[in-house]
């Protein structure tokens, strides 16, 4: 990116709004409503400083770091869940260059590589509690979920674009509660985007067929199980969940609830026909 080589980063310089979409409001003001109440935001990416400078800036606008409270780039997740600090200690910017070595992390601000042990332990002194809690939301299985919630233990949200390859559902226009207590895509109208892969299936479940004359088994794809093990809830995206009210009380994923209760604002349509039935594999 600084040496503006390649094919990829001066493409994206030079058009960024043919490969960006930018941020909804909704979701712009669901941030600055989670900052209002008190929760401190943070921004963890794998990206080099300058690149991330150069997607904030057109995605959330020239105030992005208003945003967030912390930002961390470089962090080579997943890495920066397993390592230790000394194996990756944080470092300051300067001119998106990175510095020396931090011993500690003293304070909210933008820093580069470090780990997630010693931004828990600058959490506790922002908080004032001994065990803060962490919801972390991302996109990735490997780099976000998995290690956010195996070597932290913190609550996870993963952003599962396939949950918008069955349908997306509107609110409708007669609903018994208040609009303002639901999601914009909670309701009961339902809207196909696109099919399911006809080359691969579904992203949820595998059919095996069955010996001689039995019938096909469905089988829970190894995907959907990392999903409902290591996601607190899965959503298909920022937006779907940016109106809801702050203190909204999402169904989780729960070894002692059906596999399909942390999906919101709906289950895959895979998940739902003969339920009892599909098994883990």
């Amino acid at each position: 990116f600084l040496e503006d080589c390649g094919t990829y980063f001066p493409e994206v310089k030079k058009h960024p709004d043919k490969y960006l979409q930018r941020c909804p409001e909704s979701v712009k003001k669901w941030l600055k409503q989670l900052k209002s109440a008190g929760k401190i935001l943070l921004l963890i990416t794998s990206s080099h400083s300058d690149y991330c400078r150069l997607l904030c800036e057109h995605i959330l606008g020239n105030d992005f770091e208003e945003y967030f409270d912390i930002v961390i780039t470089n962090a080579l997740k997943p890495g920066f869940f397993s390592h230790t600090p000394n194996q990756r200690p944080f470092r300051t910017l300067e001119n998106d260059e990175e510095q020396e070595a931090l011993l500690s992390l003293d304070k909210p601000g933008w820093y580069s590589q470090g780990n997630a042990t010693q931004l828990y332990e600058l959490l506790k002194k922002m908080t004032g509690k001994v065990d803060p809690k962490v919801v972390y939301f991302g996109d990735s299985m490997h780099s976000d979920i998995f290690p956010a919630r195996h070597y932290s233990n913190w609550e996870t949200v993963l952003i599962l674009e396939e949950l918008l390859g069955d349908k997306v559902t509107v609110p409708a226009e007669t609903e018994s509660e208040p609009l303002e207590k639901k999601g914009k895509y909670e309701g009961e109208l339902l809207k196909a985007l696109y099919s399911v892969s006809k080359q691969w299936g579904s992203f949820f479940v595998d059919r095996l067929p069955g010996l001689e004359n039995a019938e096909e088994t469905l089988v829970h794809t190894w995907s959907c199980k990392c999903i409902s093990t290591y996601s607190t809830i899965a959503i298909p995206s920022l937006e779907a969940i940016a109106d809801l009210p702050l203190d909204y009380r999402f169904t989780r994923f729960s070894s002692n609830s059906s596999a399909t209760a942390g999906y919101y604002p709906s289950p895959p349509r895979a998940l739902l026909p003969n339920e009892e039935s599909v098994t883990m594999k």
